[in-house]
């Protein structure tokens, strides 16, 4: 029986961003200069983002202002710069909660699996550290057993869930009896700052926060079957996407020369998924379903073009993109989530993944869906 991911379920922070909203506020700061003023004005409105979801409460106005902000002083409508540590100590006080929600609705999404019965927890993260980790965390809060095996894939990027997933599906092949939990949460939204930066200002635009749960087994009924994956990197681009710990947050190095690089070399990182694939004439054409990392409109546009999809094609990460903006290494679970529901999608149906990180590392997976007769 191939190994499938058997749900994949998704949680998100109670505070909404609207983007225009958000565009005004950054666009309103002090420091800026004109040219920073226009960068931000085109990049939140050719994003194609309508709203985003956020863990720092002092951006829900529907709330009380706090007395002493620490992200955005409402009365003067300042964006503040507090101190990486100080970041980081909301990530752990709001990132624990993300991750145990997905993990819990994951769980809830398959009645007849019973909390014991989960054997490994991998979780994935790159905008925030503690320990003990999420992984230790939802062992405890989803009353896992206590010999749970445990790993965290920490500051590998948007690509990372794709290392998660194929290392739940190892570990199946290896036992058959193992079921894994995978849960990516990113908090992107606490290291977002002013800047006259354009790379600072793209994050700004696009970035936001998110969580999302997969559990994988070889005794799953129906789901995706997770038929391989690889991973290419490219021959340039080391320096044009990054991610670094600075004094003030963790500083996204986000090139615009990025999409240019993704159109140039992505129909070449596909091919050693699909020389590897069970149906040796498998090219894009043989494929329906695409579940894309929306890392912006951009790329989508760049990867649409180059390999010929069709808008319907491309309309799960479009809507990803435009609801919830880029949560990292959550959001192709969030794409992948839509095709799994989506009542067209039918058993047999190819689905090819894809996201893309530092390096500049590609990521593929090519999955099958399985549904009962």
């Amino acid at each position: 029986m191939p190994v499938k991911i058997r749900t994949i379920q998704t949680a998100v922070p109670a505070t909404v961003l609207e983007q225009e909203a958000t565009r005004d506020v950054f666009a309103s700061q002090p420091d800026l200069t004109r040219l920073g003023q226009r960068l931000i004005a085109t990049s939140f409105n050719s994003a194609q983002i309508r709203t985003r979801y956020s863990c720092v409460d002092e951006f829900n106005l529907n709330l009380p202002a706090p007395e002493n902000p620490l992200f955005y002083d409402r009365a003067s409508g300042q964006l503040r710069s507090p101190t990486t540590a100080q970041r980081n100590q909301v990530y752990l006080e709001q990132a624990s909660k993300l991750f145990i929600q997905a993990a819990e609705r994951a769980l809830a999404a398959c009645p007849e699996l019973a909390a014991e019965q989960i054997t490994h927890v991998i979780t994935v993260s790159c905008t925030g550290f503690y320990n003990p980790g999420p992984d230790y965390q939802i062992v405890r809060a989803l009353g896992l057993k206590a010999s749970t095996v445990r790993h965290h894939l920490g500051f590998m990027g948007c690509y990372a869930a794709f290392p998660a997933l194929r290392a739940a599906r190892d570990f199946c092949l290896a036992d058959p009896q193992a079921t894994v939990l995978v849960v990516c949460a990113e908090l992107c939204s606490l290291h977002v700052h002013s800047s006259n930066d354009p790379d600072t200002i793209m994050g700004s635009a696009i970035f936001a926060d998110g969580a999302a749960a997969a559990i994988v087994s070889a005794q799953a009924p129906t789901g995706l079957d997770m038929d391989g994956f690889e991973t290419v990197l490219t021959p340039v681009g080391e320096e044009a996407m990054a991610w670094n710990i600075g004094d003030h947050g963790f500083e996204m190095m986000l090139g615009t020369y990025v999409p240019h690089i993704i159109d140039e070399h992505i129909s070449g990182a596909l091919e050693p998924l699909f020389a590897k694939d069970a149906d040796p004439g498998l090219g894009v054409p043989g494929i329906k379903h695409w579940g894309l990392h929306p890392g912006g409109r951009a790329i989508l546009d760049r990867v649409q073009k180059r390999l010929g999809l069709s808008d319907e094609q491309l309309e799960p990460a479009r809507n990803i993109l435009g609801g919830y903006g880029n949560m990292s290494s959550a959001t192709v679970l969030f794409v992948l989530q839509q095709i799994m529901d989506d009542a067209r999608a039918e058993s047999g149906d190819r689905v090819c993944a894809m996201a893309f990180g530092p390096g500049l590392t590609v990521e593929t997976g090519m999955f099958t869906i399985s549904k009962r007769q």
